[in-house]
C-alpha cells in the first residue's frame, strides 16, 4: 500500500471527508442552522428555496411562449382575458377569459416537434374534472356563475423545428 492509499483508507481524502454535523433539535443554532432549529413556528420546517435547474426554466419559458401564443389566439378570435396564471389550493387555471357572457378556463399544453404525443392528447378525463372544480374556485371568488355558463377549451401548441408554431383550440372539451 503506498502513501495515498493508505491516506485514502484513513479518511484522508477529499471525497471521503466527513459532512458536516446538524445540530440536534433545540441546540443553538449553528451558522448552517436558522434560529428556531430550522422550523417556524406552528408550520413546517423550513427549506431552501429551490434550486432553478437550466431544464426547469427552460420548460417554464416554453410553457409561458405557449400561454402567450394562446392568450393572442384567444384574443384574436374576440374574447376577453380575464386572469392568467390564477392558482388556488388546489390548482392552476393558466387562462381565465370571458366568451361574449361565457366563462371560459384554458388548458394550454405546449410540446416541440418530435414529442410522442400532441399537446391536446395531455389532457386527460381527470384533467378536465379538476378544470371544472378550478372554475368554480374562481367563480367563488369572482362573483358567481355567469349567465353564459361555464366552458373549458384546450389549446395546442405546437414548436415545430422549423417554421411558425401552430396553435389549435378546442372548445368545450368538457
Amino acid at each position: 500500500m503506498n502513501a495515498m492509499q493508505a491516506g485514502r483508507r484513513a479518511g484522508n481524502d477529499a471525497r471521503t471527508a466527513p459532512r458536516p454535523r446538524r445540530a440536534p433539535s433545540g441546540a443553538p443554532p449553528t451558522e448552517h442552522q436558522p434560529p428556531g432549529g430550522g422550523k417556524r413556528a406552528g408550520g413546517p420546517p423550513l427549506t431552501d428555496p429551490p434550486t432553478d435547474k437550466p431544464a426547469d426554466a427552460r420548460r417554464r419559458a416554453l410553457g409561458r411562449y405557449g400561454e402567450d401564443l394562446a392568450t393572442r389566439r384567444l384574443i384574436e378570435a374576440g374574447m376577453r382575458i380575464l386572469d392568467r396564471n390564477w392558482r388556488c389550493r388546489d390548482g392552476e387555471i393558466d387562462i381565465v377569459a370571458a366568451d361574449g357572457d361565457a366563462l371560459v378556463v384554458c388548458e394550454v399544453k405546449t410540446r416541440r416537434a418530435g414529442w410522442y404525443e400532441h399537446p391536446m392528447a395531455a389532457v386527460c378525463p381527470e384533467k378536465t374534472a379538476r378544470l371544472r372544480l378550478l372554475a368554480e374556485r374562481w367563480l367563488e371568488q369572482h362573483g358567481g356563475p355567469p349567465p353564459g355558463g361555464v366552458r373549458i377549451d384546450v389549446i395546442g401548441v405546437l414548436l415545430p423545428a422549423r417554421g411558425a408554431p401552430v396553435v389549435q383550440h378546442a372548445r368545450g372539451v368538457a
